[in-house]
């Protein structure tokens, strides 16, 4: 009787299983409010993924977001800033120090240092809906 066996190079060991992949949670799309709840030339404060995020409607119904954070005050106060407009650019101005922030790219104006994220903003179908 013959005995036959692999050649030792066919011989594997055994592998593993892989740990199973784990997606990093990312931006996603997240509903704020209404936009009638956002009066124009206002802003409104929302707690999304545990960050706050000040959302601003101006008067032509144009929606921007930016962190609520005022890095120069330390204080969670931009949403109750005042929006206006410098040379064409719509900015808010923090109710403490009064710096302007862009909306469009959250850039100090008086402090090029302490610039703000700005977060994607949308309108659907009535609904105010942030990315972050």
């Amino acid at each position: 009787m013959t005995v036959m066996t692999a050649p030792a190079a066919a011989v594997a060991a055994p592998v593993p299983a892989a740990a199973p992949a784990v997606a990093a949670a990312g931006p996603a799309w997240q509903p704020v409010c209404a936009l009638d709840d956002i009066w124009p030339d206002t802003g409104v404060c929302a707690l999304l993924g545990g960050r706050q995020i000040a959302v601003f409607r101006l008067t032509d119904d144009s929606l921007y977001a930016i962190d609520n954070h005022d890095p120069n005050s330390g204080a969670n106060v931009l949403w109750r800033g005042i929006v206006g407009d410098l040379g064409g650019e719509p900015v808010v101005a923090s109710p403490i120090y009064k710096q302007h922030y862009r909306l469009r790219d959250g850039g100090c104006i008086e402090n090029p240092d302490t610039p703000l994220a700005t977060w994607a903003v949308e309108l659907r179908g009535g609904t105010v809906w942030v990315e972050a």
